[in-house]
């Protein structure tokens, strides 16, 4: 595991660029072209409730860099459970972890990523790079089309593997934007589509975020049987409101965050 933060922090910042071309253009549009200027609020990333690969597995990596766990969320009709963790430098990127628990999904599917994980070396989950390695078996377009038919979660995890689906845009930290819209409304003016299940902005300031979503790049990915473009990974954008001691919110909101889930849908 990475000893690290910044060190994890710029390999999976890489690792999503490689798959998220539209990545350098936001930032660009919203005023730099260097990472370091656009303040990262959080990153996500999803696994399976799996004993090898559960959402613990992929929290110690970042347990082991200075991060402790603050909240958990329940998302029933997508069949996942998440926490998010802030590490002790407020400074540093928020991240939530989400898992498909797979007890709630039809035994075909179950048996897919069984064989999945199965693939997986088990030392493989502890090193440095386990985070970002992105997928360790082969499935073909096929059984991907069959897993969307259930879970969207579990397709995008079957064709993309480990790497953050999202890095997300501090609106509270631009220094040319203040609000949410204005930050729509150029991303629009530009060209990006956006995430408009349960609205554009998702939240409101009576539960002290908002937040905004691209929708995934599409991206060329090898499957056994060809190759074929799909959804990938997506910028998201969030402002977040102070509290009554005067302190900026941290956490999340699930009924926002079940939304901001489908930027990657297929389409």
């Amino acid at each position: 595991m990475h000893n690290n933060v910044d060190v994890l922090f710029k390999n999976l910042w890489d690792n999503y660029l490689a798959v998220t071309p539209s990545a350098v253009k936001v930032h660009e549009l919203l005023g730099s072209t260097q990472q370091d200027d656009v303040i990262n609020d959080h990153i996500a990333l999803r696994t399976f409730n799996h004993p090898k690969v559960g959402l613990e597995k992929l929290a110690a990596h970042f347990l082991a860099v200075g991060y402790r766990e603050c909240g958990e969320y329940h998302f029933e009709a997508k069949k996942l459970y998440a926490k998010h963790f802030e590490h002790q430098d407020p400074t540093k990127p928020k991240v939530f972890i989400s898992e498909l628990l797979l007890e709630k999904c039809s035994p075909a599917l179950q048996d897919t990523v069984n064989s999945m994980i199965a693939e997986i070396d088990a030392d493989a989950v502890t090193a440095d790079n386990f985070l970002y390695s992105g997928t360790h078996w082969q499935v073909s377009h096929e059984t991907y089309k069959t897993l969307l038919q259930e879970s969207e979660y579990a397709a995008w995890m079957a064709a993309w593997g480990y790497r953050a689906n999202h890095f997300t845009v501090s609106i509270n930290h631009l220094a040319n934007f203040t609000s949410i819209e204005a930050v729509n409304q150029a991303l629009k003016d530009a060209g990006f589509p956006l995430n408009t299940s349960g609205g554009e902005i998702k939240g409101s300031p009576e539960v002290l975020l908002e937040q905004s979503s691209t929708l995934a790049d599409d991206f060329s990915v090898k499957f056994s049987d060809g190759e074929f473009a799909i959804p990938s990974c997506f910028y998201e954008f969030a402002l977040r409101y102070p509290m009554a001691n005067g302190e900026l919110y941290t956490g999340f909101v699930a009924a926002s965050a079940d939304k901001i889930f489908e930027s990657t849908n297929a389409r």
